[in-house]
């Protein structure tokens, strides 16, 4: 069995109230914190984009000093973290601070293949810079097929980017999710081995298919988008981060367990 935690749109330094990003960072902290006390292991731990607010050098730093910092009654060793950016992050500092030997000065799009015992975890940056729109470039498609391709290893693949590429229901996201999701579900059906599509940028927990594949958001961390049956704001700041804890058992069923950390 092979389990491993989603959180989302952690949106470090957004100053929505004038605390100066207090409050993002605190609700980032209880979220990293929870998942540092599990008295179970989990085999990695992922970030769907958006880690940043503004995509500054102070945000990714932030972020850092969070992931860092050890919760008391913590293990004493912890997963692999595994990110990709979002729509709010910035690819320069992003390359900077969180995948070191990248180029910083590059600004094609940052992906980055994880090869771990019992999975591989290609994460895909889907970003479109000064867009909050999401695009898979034929850059990052040609890399997603050879990385499915020539991993002779042949172990279940998660594909994990930030927009997702079918609508949600939710109106505001779905005007800025991925474009051009065909040619994305072309290549899922070539490579089977692909168990599960795993997105964020909703701020909303969501299960759908996408090309014959599950496709699972992540629920947000800094807030959550209303439904549009719900009524009220659009966004609410007040309920609870929650995380994904996904289960890929030995006959590579996947299952998602969503859970609110209080």
């Amino acid at each position: 069995m092979f389990v491993f935690a989603q959180l989302s749109d952690l949106h470090l330094g957004q100053n929505r109230t004038g605390d100066g990003g207090a409050r993002a960072a605190e609700r980032a902290r209880r979220v990293l914190t929870y998942l540092d006390r599990l008295p179970g292991r989990l085999d990695a731990v992922l970030v769907s984009g958006d880690l940043a607010d503004h995509g500054t050098d102070e945000e990714y730093e932030e972020f850092l000093a969070l992931a860092g910092a050890r919760a008391a009654g913590a293990r004493d060793s912890r997963p692999p973290l595994l990110v990709c950016p979002g729509n709010h992050d910035v690819r320069a500092p992003f390359r900077r601070h969180l995948l070191p030997g990248d180029g910083a000065d590059r600004d094609t799009p940052a992906d980055r293949a994880h090869r771990l015992p019992g999975a591989t975890f290609l994460m895909c940056d889907s970003s479109v810079p000064g867009e909050d729109h999401g695009v898979l470039t034929a850059e990052t498609l040609d890399w997603l097929d050879r990385e499915l391709t020539d991993d002779p290893r042949h172990v279940p693949a998660f594909v994990v980017l930030h927009h997702p590429p079918v609508p949600l229901s939710v109106p505001y996201v779905d005007e800025i999710r991925l474009r051009d999701e065909e040619s994305f579900a072309a290549l899922l059906r070539r490579h089977p081995r692909v168990v599960a599509v795993l997105c964020g940028h909703a701020h909303t927990a969501a299960a759908t298919t996408f090309a014959g594949r599950p496709l699972l958001v992540a629920p947000g961390t800094v807030s959550t988008c209303a439904l549009p049956w719900e009524g009220g704001e659009p966004v609410d700041y007040d309920l609870p981060p929650a995380v994904a804890f996904h289960v890929l058992a030995d006959d590579h069923r996947l299952t998602t367990h969503f859970r609110v950390v209080p």
